[in-house]
């Protein structure tokens, strides 16, 4: 499967700063989206708390996280946002994707929309 980009928009929950906005790497391996420290330090969103997480090499690495509004494809949401080092790509984490019903199609490597989210 090819990779899939999304401009995304990430702003600190009550602050006015401004969004961070980039292309984020769809990434369906990750749980949670991440960015640049660098940006989400400008954009006002604090450290709220640490999390183990797994690379995809099999290290486990500790880092930041703080909560976030995500906006992507029309959609809002709100979630975790781990701070990443300051050259890092952009990830989008399949929460965020979930909790708007947004899916990938892997026969065409594209980002569709669910009919509805499942709610049982």
């Amino acid at each position: 499967m090819g990779l899939i980009h999304v401009t995304v928009a990430i702003q600190a929950l009550g602050h006015s700063n401004g969004p961070y906005e980039a292309e984020f790497l769809v990434d369906t391996g990750a749980t949670d989206s991440l960015a640049p420290s660098i940006e989400l330090r400008r954009i006002g969103v604090q450290p709220v708390g640490r999390m183990a997480y797994e690379l995809a090499d099999g290290t486990l690495q500790e880092y930041p996280f703080g909560l976030v509004q995500i906006s992507f494809m029309g959609e809002i949401t709100a979630g975790r946002v781990i701070f990443g080092p300051d050259d890092a790509e952009p990830l989008l984490g399949v929460t965020a994707l979930e909790s708007v019903g947004i899916t990938i199609d892997p026969a065409d490597r594209t980002l569709k929309r669910l009919p509805a989210i499942p709610l049982k």
